[in-house]
């Protein structure tokens, strides 16, 4: 689907961007613009009207200027003021508005992330401030808790987080290797949505749970030869399996390489981003990339825009 502002003057023809940076600094030059966005976001779409939760009805709104500068407008008729931040990650932040609209178009623009340390270059702030920023973001609206469970044909694979072994190891020595490793679930839709999941363990009931909780007993589930799955195929999950223990990876339509390019995507991005993720922090940044893909064809708009979007239903 083409982007909506594809005809814009300020980007070249030839651009596959949604939005530009040149449009980013033009639509939000600074906290002004921020602010106006969430006001008539959340409160007056003319900018002017709102409804008064103390007068019970639609009021004009004035925003006055203060000594403490105070991010709200004010009821003309009752004095009661609305905060256009309130609830939201931007609410009590000393950070400037400016620099959170930036520090979310810099992440929903870069396709394998961005760490906490580029931030801090980019931004000008410290590094705690940038590392608080993203977590703030990643955590509150790159989450996909309380999503529709996956439909149709989803692929569903399991694969190993952390380093490469130092040397040469026997056949159970690596096996005792992979298993000591953190393990994620990566379930997707063909040609739809993707779920990741950092678990327990790649054996029995952790594994199992979480298939239970994001996909569908409906769906038509493809899998390799892996013996965790076979307690969801008793239980009524319908699909197939891809025998790659006999070599087997692609029979006709029966595959997992929708999900496997995914995670190969996933692991070098990650590796020249960030270097290493603690399994603390493991899964708010699974969310952050799940979060991209899955924005990528929903709609006309850019993936800031809507995230933006989100940040100010909170």
């Amino acid at each position: 689907m083409p982007p909506a502002n594809r005809n814009n003057p300020r980007r070249a023809k030839s651009s596959t961007s949604d939005y530009s940076v040149s449009e980013f600094l033009a639509d939000f030059p600074d906290d002004a613009a921020c602010l106006d966005y969430l006001w008539r976001t959340r409160h007056s779409e003319d900018g002017e009207h709102a409804e008064c939760p103390k007068c019970e009805q639609a009021r004009v709104f004035k925003r006055y200027e203060t000594k403490q500068q105070r991010q709200s407008w004010t009821c003309t008729a009752c004095g009661h003021h609305l905060h256009p931040t309130a609830g939201t990650i931007f609410h009590r932040s000393s950070t400037s508005l400016r620099l959170w609209f930036h520090a979310m178009y810099l992440m929903t623009s870069t396709r394998c992330g961005i760490s906490a340390k580029q931030l801090e270059r980019e931004l000008g702030v410290h590094y705690k401030t940038a590392w608080r920023m993203f977590n703030k973001i990643r955590n509150e609206l790159m989450n996909d808790e309380g999503d529709e469970q996956l439909t149709g044909k989803v692929e569903v694979d399991e694969t190993s987080w952390g380093g490469k072994p130092r040397r040469k190891m026997t056949r159970s020595e690596a096996q005792q290797f992979r298993e000591a490793k953190t393990t994620v679930l990566g379930m997707v839709e063909r040609e739809g949505r993707v779920r990741l999941r950092v678990i327990e363990s790649r054996r029995g009931e952790p594994l199992s749970s979480a298939v239970r909780t994001h996909v569908d007993p409906a769906a038509f589930m493809l899998t390799d030869d892996w013996v965790a799955y076979k307690p969801l195929r008793r239980e009524g999950y319908a699909g197939a399996i891809i025998n790659h223990s006999a070599g087997s990876y692609v029979w006709g339509d029966v595959h997992t390489n929708t999900i496997e390019g995914f995670f190969g995507n996933l692991k070098t991005g990650m590796r020249g981003a960030y270097k290493h993720v603690s399994d603390r922090w493991l899964q708010s940044y699974l969310d952050e990339y799940a979060w991209r893909y899955n924005q990528r064809f929903r709609d006309h708009r850019s993936m800031f825009h809507r995230l933006l979007e989100e940040s100010a239903q909170q």
